[in-house]
């Protein structure tokens, strides 16, 4: 064996084990590739020469354990184990969220019942809030038609997503659940995280184009429009 991995192959084969990584578009698989082409590399410091070269050695051996702290990291960021306990019942509804996304975005909410009606947008108003109703329904006006929101969807995401006014009146129905975030703590925790921020307008985009597929323009849509004209 000893004659096999000779230094020669052994830097040969670090070499190769962090071309794959690099090539390599998943995260966790590129991780695991440069951690094991760093224990190549350390072997082929401790052998290349007479005495080891133990510079390269330590240099290596704190690559790696930043590599492999980072390889951690991702593996949290896929466990459940890190989902809020007093969220964990409406994680499902969020499926298409990592757990480490979920967590991020559920800490800076609140959540609570309606013990009443609640108005939470006006059409043409000023919101700040983003909704998203969990259990319950909300009653919506617009252009002249009414109609329901069902749970499981969000409210004010237009506004948030354009800085525009509200494009409905929304009111929340009695003993409804929902999270709300403001706007600002939204904007603010985007501009810090990427991964976050396209976490969020993922789950908006899923939830206009739900919207979408079931909305019916109101018969009169072409007079209003003329009417803002």
């Amino acid at each position: 064996m000893g004659a096999i991995l000779t230094p020669e192959v052994l830097v040969l084969l670090a070499g190769g084990t962090f071309v794959l990584g690099y090539l390599t578009i998943n995260q966790v698989w590129l991780r695991i590739f440069v951690l094991a082409g760093t224990v190549l590399y350390i072997w082929y410091y401790a052998t290349v020469a007479d005495a080891p070269l133990w510079e390269a050695i330590y240099t290596s051996l704190a690559m790696g354990a930043a590599n492999l702290f980072g390889l951690m990291s991702l593996y949290a960021q896929r466990s459940r184990m890190i989902v809020p306990a007093q969220h964990r019942d409406i994680y499902p509804q969020f499926g298409n969220l990592t757990p480490g996304d979920f967590r991020s975005l559920v800490r800076c909410a609140d959540r609570f019942v309606t013990d009443t009606e609640i108005e939470l947008a006006t059409e043409g108003g000023e919101t700040e809030h983003l909704y998203f109703l969990i259990n319950g329904s909300a009653r919506v006006q617009k252009l002249g038609a009414e109609f329901r929101l069902p749970s499981g969807t969000f409210v004010g995401e237009v506004a948030y997503l354009t800085g525009r006014r509200s494009a409905a009146t929304t009111v929340l129905a009695e003993g409804s659940e929902v999270l709300r975030w403001r706007y600002s703590d939204l904007y603010r925790r985007s501009a810090k995280s990427s991964r976050f921020k396209l976490a969020l307008e993922a789950m908006i985009a899923g939830d206009l184009a739900t919207k979408v597929s079931f909305a019916v323009a109101p018969p009169n849509l072409s007079d209003v429009m003329k009417a803002r004209a």
